[in-house]
């Protein structure tokens, strides 16, 4: 059987249905798989290579490939750099989606340009497929053969089973500080207040365990030293008392975001440092999660 393509461009059809498929399948699961990697490494560069050099001519393919491989490694790091600057910032699906975009347009501009060529400047291939004699081969020929095509079907449903099989993730919470402003500013935070000087901290605890969960947080206020560290050459903060401030529970849902307020006030002169601990399924004993800021009272 003989496979060709001139009059038509279906190599450029092949990458665009590759990558409606992929960008689907990436988007809806959630998550990469070994068969995204070409979607990655080689489709946006080969639709690059092709809308430069549409005529037969220009390239032959094993450098049209190689380029598509170079170019490919080159643009899509440029693209998640571009991205980094949006609102829509790096994550899976503006990445894919992306890709997907940048992958069409070129190959629309590919098609366009190829299109415009004489039928026989246009690029093409041929591939001939023919299926062997089974009785001209050996008895260790057969042998081999069943062998390996037994290994690449098993290798195949290996791959596909990673590939969609779903796969538990592994969770984590965020737990976190916010100045009284409530956004991360340096400026925000109160590293440094007069005695009995009332402060606000924004309190965070962001659920990425794929369940509900309860927590608890208590917050503690330390006295700390300054020490210098001979050995080391640098100071280090030394405890001298702890005082347990507050208790309470909170509820968060899978995947949701909470947050709240927290005033406090010191009534002596020092060092401090205020600290969050965070405990998870009613383990009161070891602390989950841990946040603090050091303020400096005067």
């Amino acid at each position: 059987m003989l496979l060709r393509f001139q009059r038509r461009p279906w190599d450029l059809y092949v990458s665009f249905a590759y990558t409606f498929l992929m960008s689907s399948i990436l988007i809806g699961t959630g998550g990469g798989n070994l068969f995204a990697v070409v979607l990655i490494l080689f489709v946006p560069g080969y639709v690059l290579v092709a809308a430069l050099f549409p005529g037969e001519n220009e390239l032959d393919w094993i450098e049209r490939v190689a380029l598509a491989f170079g170019l490919s490694i080159a643009v899509v790091p440029l693209l998640g750099f571009a991205l980094n600057f949006t609102p829509l910032g790096i994550g899976l699906a503006p990445i894919v989606l992306t890709i997907a975009l940048f992958t069409v347009m070129i190959g629309l501009v590919a098609h366009w340009r190829r299109m415009r060529l004489p039928l026989e400047e246009r690029l093409s291939a041929s591939l001939n497929l023919t299926i062997p004699k089974w009785g001209e081969y050996s008895s260790l020929d057969r042998a081999l053969t069943l062998i390996l095509v037994s290994s690449m079907v098993l290798a195949i449903v290996t791959v596909v089973y990673v590939a969609i099989a779903p796969r538990p993730s592994e969770g984590f919470t965020q737990f976190y500080l916010l100045g009284s402003s409530g956004n991360a500013s340096s400026s925000s935070y109160p590293f440094r207040l007069n005695v009995s000087e009332l402060a606000t901290l924004f309190i965070g605890i962001a659920n990425h365990e794929a369940a509900n969960e309860n927590y608890s947080v208590r917050v503690d206020l330390v006295g700390v030293l300054l020490v210098y560290n001979m050995t080391a050459g640098v100071n280090e903060t030394v405890e001298h008392n702890r005082t347990t401030w507050s208790w309470f529970n909170v509820s968060v849902a899978n995947g949701q975001n909470w947050s709240q307020p927290y005033a406090f006030r010191i009534n002596t002169t020092g060092l401090w440092k205020v600290q969050f601990l965070l405990f998870k399924n009613g383990d009161l004993y070891s602390a989950y999660r841990e946040t603090h800021l050091f303020v400096r009272v005067q």
